[in-house]
This record gives structure tokens, sequence and C-alpha cells, in this order.
């Protein structure tokens, strides 16, 4: 075998410009970055959205709406179908049970099972949350459901107006 020496193509690698080494050097003085000014002075840079010290468009626009992204809860997805699947006739599906058969990541997820599929086996099922249409599977099944975390309902429009009523009332008297 032949030895191979391998050359970068001519003008592919450049000496590299030293910058404020004399006016002989031919990029004295100023170093190629002209008189004065922001961009001559080392460190002058500007931020992102800078607009020459014009309020930027950022600022000058109104920041309205809400985020929720604090206070947002995620659920671990499961389906009745997968609950079939996996599970033997009796069993109790939690939290444990789940992340062992890989079906969640992990045992402090908050799960919800959804309805999507049929169920014949009859489960144990102890969950965060379940789907008005799961439940109505589990329970046809044989099974037993039991949602752990309780939902907080909003106040209806109706009870409203019934204790403003109430409230005109005693003011009235």
């Amino acid at each position: 075998m032949a030895d191979f020496i391998l050359n970068a193509p001519e003008g592919a690698n450049k000496k590299k410009r030293i910058v404020g080494r004399g006016s002989s050097s031919g990029r004295g003085t100023t170093a190629g970055k002209g008189n004065k000014g922001q961009q001559s002075r080392s460190g002058g840079k500007t931020y992102v959205g800078f607009e020459g010290g014009q309020m930027p468009l950022y600022r000058r626009i109104a920041h309205r709406g809400f985020k929720n992204y604090p206070f947002r809860k995620e659920y671990a997805v499961v389906n009745i179908a997968s609950l079939e699947e996996k599970f033997s006739d009796g069993e109790t599906v939690d939290n444990a049970s789940l992340a062992a058969k890989g079906l969640i990541g992990s045992e402090k997820e908050s799960v919800k099972v959804l309805g999507s599929g049929d169920l014949k086996k009859k489960l144990n099922v102890t969950v965060a949350k379940a789907s008005a249409s799961a439940k109505e599977k589990i329970e046809k099944a044989g099974g037993s459901l039991k949602v752990t975390e309780v939902a907080e309902e909003a106040e209806k429009p109706a009870k409203k107006a019934e204790k403003k009523a109430a409230k005109k009332a005693e003011e009235k008297k």
C-alpha cells in the first residue's frame, strides 16, 4: 500500500489576520473598526430587539391574556383497550401496577383512564381521573372504579343568581 499524504487545496488555509500591530502592518490605528462609535469599542454589542434607543417593539405593545402553564395539571392517559390487553381478570389497576406493566412512566404520575376500546375483564381500578365512558365500561364489565382526585365543580350560574336574590332580600329587610 502506498503512503498517501493529504494536503488541503491551495487557498483553503489562510493565515489569521492580526490587527492593531502598528500603522505599517496595514491594520493599525483603528484596526479596521472605523472611527469611534459603539462598534469600535470593546464589548460594544446591543441586545436582541434593540432599536437604536427607540422604545423596542416588545415594550411598545401591550401584553395581554392569561397563561395557565404554572397551574396546569398533566395526566398520563391510559385507554380501556390497554387495560384489557395488559391485565388479567380480577386484578387491581393502580399507579404501581400501571408503571410495572409499562403503561405509564412512573408511579408518581397522575393517571386518567379514557374509554377507547372494549373491556370484558373484571378490574378494580384506582386512578386520579376517569372519563364517563371509561367508568361505564368498567362497571358494565363487573369491575369497580375509584377516583382519587375530586373534581372541583364551578359554581353554577343558577346558584349565583339564587345567592344574589337572597342578598337583595336581606338588604330590603
